[in-house]
């Protein structure tokens, strides 16, 4: 049976064929325990994590090695990076500014500080999904503990003025955090150049391993005070307890140094046949959700009037997309993001994220887009009978 097109690299990335490679001898030749310090089986393993440490930190242009911590993945970095700089503050300060349209990992490790008593102030986005620096600017008192603004949407694609508000946040005293996890490898990211305190990554989202992450915490000027989530060994210097996957490391970090490598050729790539694609899927009414310039080369999403997402996805069996989140499992409510920007309940519903990758081809693209009409004709002719 042929595998479906898959069209959905914001939710996962196969691992690279190069990644696996440079994995291969820390399953069980190199198998030491990188904090087994009398041995040279852990001596050999810490010398591979550390090596991981310092290509991860020259990846998002940190000065120092140390300003990276390892984590299970992005969500575990959000939020030790969120309740940690808000547990370390209080009680001076008790107050996060984020945005309506972060990750839940963000929104709701800020809602569980609410339950304690912190106090969060959820910004507002434009039509395109941009928050407005002057819109942090006026947010922030002397109580906020801390900003988190994400850098690049998993839905809609839309990169968000980071420069602009790390620079509010510098001049204000407050540190600055970022989910980047959709950004890192995919478009430049550098942590002096915008002013980030703390950065949120993982391996999956680039073509590295699944249950590896990594949370950038500044070390000086100025240096981010952090309560840890985790007690135990005290590993990762008493930030993140808990014995490192030496071989999810050392492909964290080739994957994103492949992604580095390839940035440039493949963001151009890939923004021509996101491009193709929508030109395409206009002969269906699709209309691109989240601004048209300010985003991830390879991220389309569209709300297509009269085709339900859901019922489109069961119909494409032969094309793996996904909604984006676009409705609540639970409720069917349509997707946070999307409501965000403006979008009318129907239409939100009708909303498909296309994710293209490494792997996509234009071939693929075509067969997609083909599919994508036949089916949301289907649809309507359905809906149409139905009606009548």
């Amino acid at each position: 049976m042929k595998r479906p097109i898959y069209l959905d690299h914001h939710a996962t990335t196969p691992c690279d064929p190069r990644v696996v490679e440079a994995m291969a001898p820390y399953w069980s030749d190199e198998f030491g325990n990188a904090s087994s310090a009398t041995h040279s089986y852990g001596w050999r393993a810490e010398a591979a994590v550390e090596d991981a440490r310092e290509r991860l930190a020259r990846a998002i242009g940190a000065r120092d090695a140390r300003e990276i911590v390892f984590t299970s993945g992005t969500t575990e970095s959000d939020n030790l990076a969120i309740a940690g700089v808000v547990r370390a503050a209080m009680p001076a300060r008790d107050h996060v500014v984020t945005s309506a349209i972060e990750h839940p990992a963000v929104l709701d490790a800020c809602r569980a500080l609410a339950n304690e008593g912190v106090r969060v102030t959820e910004l507002p986005v434009d039509g395109g999904g941009l928050v407005d620096p002057d819109d942090v600017a006026r947010a922030i008192t002397p109580r906020t503990a801390l900003v988190s603004v994400m850098a690049a949407n998993s839905e809609i694609g839309v990169l968000e003025p980071m420069e602009e508000i790390g620079a509010i946040c510098r001049e204000r005293g407050v540190p600055f955090h970022t989910d980047a996890a959709q950004a890192v490898g995919k478009v430049p990211v550098d942590v002096e150049r915008a002013h980030v305190d703390l950065l949120s990554m993982c391996a999956h989202k680039c073509y590295g391993p699944k249950g590896v992450g990594a949370l950038y915490l500044r070390e000086r000027r100025p240096r981010i005070a952090i309560a840890p989530l985790l007690h135990g060994g005290g590993h990762e210097r008493g930030l993140r307890s808990g014995t490192l996957p030496v071989p999810l490391c050392v492909g964290f970090a080739r994957a994103l140094e492949l992604c580095l490598a390839e940035r440039e050729s493949e963001a151009a790539r890939l923004a021509a046949l996101r491009d193709r694609l929508l030109e395409r899927l206009e002969v269906v009414d699709a209309r691109r959700n989240g601004h048209a310039m300010l985003r991830l080369p390879g991220n389309l999403n569209v709300a297509i009037p009269g085709a339900p997402a859901d019922a489109l996805l069961v119909a494409l069996r032969d094309v793996a997309l996904s909604t984006g989140s676009a409705c609540a499992s639970a409720r069917g409510e349509p997707s946070h993001v999307l409501r965000a920007i403006g979008l009318d309940p129907a239409l939100a519903r009708s909303s498909v994220r296309f994710g293209l990758g490494r792997g996509t081809t234009a071939e693929e693209i075509e067969t997609a887009a083909g599919r994508v009409i036949e089916e949301v004709g289907l649809l309507r002719q359905a809906r149409r009978a139905g009606v009548a």
